[in-house]
């Protein structure tokens, strides 16, 4: 029964972990396409902005890409250093 009950707590949390990287391969695709897009409107327009020093489709692409880089910390990076085993391992070792 014990072992029937961490199994489907390890199942669930695989489970999720899944859908966090799922999400991010998603999210990152639609990053990449969005900000090719901006940056091709922006290429195609620029005469229209001669003074301009900085080109604007910079910020959504910073901003964005910060959201997308706590997204991957979430499902790649969390799931591991946060884990019941590896506090478990660490207890151990001592």
């Amino acid at each position: 029964m014990i072992n029937e009950t961490t199994t489907n707590e390890k199942d669930a949390a695989l489970w999720e972990t899944a859908k966090k990287r799922a999400g991010f391969k998603k999210s990152l695709a639609i990053y990449c396409l969005v900000n090719i897009f901006l940056w091709a409107i922006w290429y195609f327009t620029k005469q229209d902005n001669v003074g301009e020093k900085i080109p604007w489709p910079i910020w959504p692409t910073l901003g964005w890409g910060l959201a997308i880089g706590i997204q991957y910390v979430a499902a790649y990076i969390s799931p591991k250093s946060f884990s019941v085993e590896s506090e478990y391992q660490k207890l151990k070792n001592k």
